[in-house]
């Protein structure tokens, strides 16, 4: 079933202007603090409403402000997974799946019940009450309420933003294992670059309010284009630059002088390169190589994040992230770095 949203809205201090579409899919919505991501979906599920747009789920039209058309929330088909799971304090795990079913009777709705006890793994857990579960155990009970009264639309509003990192990652299979199963559309707001590309096969990045780049997950973070997109796909590392040749591009933040794979595009201001993309070089012989000066070391339990600065001009660049797993560096700084050419990124500081 296809999901097409177009909605604009202006509140004190703020403007929501963002239109996507998407077809039977896990599509991400990723941004900072305050981009308009959860906005976005309360206009979906009917909580605000747009002074402008359209939204429709196949040929159900949900609201049409020219139209005058602005469905009720409850009869919209639209589950809402919000970050603190709201749950019913009062009520127990089987009370909170329960009023869900409100319209079937006592006979079918204990059977329901029942079945997504256990397909959440909640079966034991049915008489207590949301105080005396874990964030784990609460998501699952509130997924099996929503999914109680088959929505169309699932919405899912940073899921895991509450939980620590053992019960994140756990949690993220369990969802994705149920996603399978699920056939409607589904729309994930994160800000985590790591949940965005292991769930999302088509993103929509926001900015401001604005949409600012959308389309598939892996192209975007392989070549954002935005200096903006590629902030918030997590690149670390930019400099201001300027064309030299064809395929070559002088850092000017940097020094150096570095050559790409493709030819360069017109008006790219700005190249990035991802932290874990620098290799350590023997010696200023091959491609993209340059010396550097290690500035700090941190340690990870699994890598090292390397500050440096390169000497290609002048004078030292500014700092510079390196980060790489233990078994290919092992704390002994290298006295050249180099970059394919194909993982630098060339980018745009305005969108066109």
């Amino acid at each position: 079933m296809s999901l097409d949203i177009a909605v604009a809205r202006k509140w004190k201090g703020f403007g929501l202007n963002v239109s996507f579409s998407s077809q039977n899919e896990i599509l991400g919505i990723l941004g900072a603090s305050g981009s308009g991501k959860s906005m976005t979906l309360k206009c979906i599920a009917g909580i605000e409403t747009p002074e402008k747009g359209r939204i429709a789920v196949g040929q159900r039209v949900l609201f049409d402000a020219a139209a005058k058309i602005c469905i009720k929330p409850q009869e919209r088909r639209v589950g809402y997974l919000f970050q603190q799971y709201a749950l019913f304090p009062h009520m127990t795990v089987e009370e909170n799946i329960g009023c869900a079913l409100g319209n079937l009777a006592k006979g079918q709705r204990r059977k329901k019940t029942d079945w997504l006890l256990g397909r959440f793994q909640l079966e034991n857990l049915g008489h207590r009450y949301p105080s005396q579960l874990s964030g784990g155990q609460q998501q699952r009970v509130a997924l099996a309420r929503i999914l109680a009264y088959e929505p169309e639309v699932l919405l899912l509003d940073e899921p895991f933003s509450a939980l620590d990192l053992h019960l994140r990652e756990q949690l993220q299979m369990e969802l994705l294992d149920f996603l399978d199963d699920y056939s409607g559309d589904v729309i994930l707001v994160t800000h985590s670059q790591d949940e965005a590309y292991r769930f999302c096969r088509k993103l929509v990045i926001l900015e401001e309010g604005q949409c600012i780049a959308q389309g598939d997950t892996r192209s975007l973070f392989q070549d954002p284009g935005l200096l903006s997109v590629a902030k918030l796909t997590g690149c670390k590392n930019f400099s201001l630059a300027r064309q030299t040749g064809p395929c070559t591009i002088f850092a000017e933040d940097w020094g150096i002088e570095l050559r790409v794979e493709r030819e360069i595009p017109p008006d790219i201001d700005y190249i990035g390169i991802r932290a874990h993309d620098f290799l350590p070089a023997s010696e200023d012989k091959t491609p993209n190589c340059f010396p550097i000066t290690v500035r700090s070391i941190m340690e990870g339990p699994f890598d090292w994040n390397v500050l440096f600065h390169s000497h290609g001009g002048e004078k030292e660049s500014g700092d510079i992230w390196w980060n790489v797993g233990k078994e290919k560096y092992g704390g002994q700084a290298p006295s050249y770095l180099q970059v394919l050419p194909e993982n630098i990124l060339l980018l745009h500081s305005i969108n066109r």
